[in-house]
């Protein structure tokens, strides 16, 4: 579809039609989506309606509008010869997509892939294919040319993920993920030296100062930490609280938590659902057993809930107080609703603590001081920091890692760079 279909030849204006079109039809189509997303994942499904199915469509129409806009360049060098530059599509792109947000990671690697004229072969994950394959079903509706978008349903390791990664006739490939899994794609690419990019872990430090708006900073550290379930990259696993106000964040906080309706995605009244699969679970009770092992101090949570919920994959929203920075709870990845507490005395020592880690995907300052949140921001190594908000995304800024969060940025003009290549 790539070298001999009419894909990368059509009008630009055309592509965008379609993609302007596929954005209509899931708009339209918002219940059935949110509905399968929670199906598949657990998320309440009022997550689903208004965060996942909203932000699939924005980011589509987003890309729709860069068809047009891929522009070259002319250089004058000198007088006896014309010089200029085309951008244009890499070829047929490998994308590996995780299973927290799948409608939504699928928009952002569909998106630029497809306006920039490539051909795309999408392994959603293997737990949430639901709602990849009704995309791709309605690509196909609405007129995009067979073999333009593929969705390969399949494992990882050992079958479809390994696949993408190892194929010589694909030329780039987007992953979303674990680092791991990261690592062993980088090492596939050396086949044909493919293009790579890459979006992997985190363990944001979420940063609370004295003079901030504490009310505010509440609700943003409950947003950091038990949106989606914790099953999040950049979620605010790590809270830091400046000492003086410390009883009175955590008395709030505690108070809020303990008000959270958990229970079936489907239902309209639900905060918190359940974990993806059992092995999740698992995990994330794992880690709260060697929380408590290595000695931070059990708020509330920290096992599954019993009542009328005892069937389903659910972890009760968790807190961790007293959490060294050095702790496994504080360093490693849950992926869960799990909340790691750590105390500072001051601007200078929670500095250094927040880059203490492995990671670098996002992080977190709640202050009154723009001065000190400024100073801080550029300190702190990691691709998006929030200041006095937390979680929020727009189509147009970009979104990646520093150090073991991977390399490439997502969404905005930064990704057309992934996807094009300068003649």
């Amino acid at each position: 579809a790539f070298e001999e279909g009419p894909w990368r030849r059509m009008a630009a204006a055309e592509r965008a039609r379609l993609l302007y079109k596929l954005a209509d039809e899931i708009e339209k189509r918002a219940d059935e989506f949110a509905q399968l997303e929670t199906m598949d994942n657990g998320k309440p499904v009022k997550e689903s309606r208004w965060v996942d199915v909203v932000q699939t469509v924005e980011t589509f129409r987003y890309y729709a509008g860069w068809c047009t806009k891929l522009e070259g360049e002319t250089n004058h060098v000198n007088d006896k010869y014309f010089t200029y530059t085309l951008r244009e599509p890499i070829g047929v792109v490998g994308q590996i997509i995780p299973w927290n947000f799948p409608m939504l990671m699928a928009a952002w690697k569909l998106g630029p892939a497809l306006a920039c004229g490539n051909t795309v072969v999408l392994k959603p994950a293997e737990q949430t294919p639901l709602t990849a394959l009704r995309i791709g079903e309605l690509a196909l509706e609405v007129g995009f040319p067979p073999g333009v978008l593929n969705i390969i349903t399949g494992f990882g390791p050992d079958s479809a993920g390994s696949a993408i990664s190892n194929h010589m006739d694909i030329d780039k490939v987007a992953f979303i993920g674990e680092d791991k899994t990261g690592r062993e794609i980088v090492k596939a690419s050396v086949g044909n030296l493919k293009r790579v990019s890459l979006e992997l872990g985190g363990k944001a430090p979420n940063i609370v100062f004295a003079d901030a708006d504490i009310d505010a900073a509440v609700r943003g550290a409950m947003m950091g930490i038990f949106f989606n379930q914790g099953q999040v990259c950049c979620a605010g696993s790590r809270l830091f609280i400046e000492e003086k106000v410390h009883d009175e964040f955590m008395s709030k906080l505690t108070e809020r938590v303990g008000k959270m309706r958990q229970g079936n995605g489907l239902d309209e009244q639900t905060v918190i659902g359940p974990q993806v699969s059992k092995e999740q679970m698992e995990r994330i009770l794992s880690y709260c057993d060697i929380a408590k092992k290595e000695g931070a101090k059990l708020v509330c949570g920290g096992e599954s809930p019993k009542g009328d919920l005892p069937n389903g994959y659910f972890v009760k929203p968790t807190i961790f107080d007293n959490v060294r920075n050095d702790m496994r709870i504080a360093q490693e990845e849950v992926f869960g609703p799990v909340l790691a507490v750590i105390p500072f005395k001051n601007e200078k020592e929670v500095a250094e603590q927040a880059n203490k880690i492995l990671y670098g995907l996002s992080a977190g300052i709640w202050t009154s001081d723009s001065k000190k949140a400024h100073k801080l921001v550029s300190h702190v190594k990691a691709g998006t920091v929030w200041v006095n908000c937390y979680n929020m995304f727009d189509p147009q800024m970009p979104f990646g890692g520093y150090k073991m969060s991977g390399y490439g940025r997502e969404l905005g003009k930064h990704s057309i760079e992934l996807y094009t290549n300068v003649k």
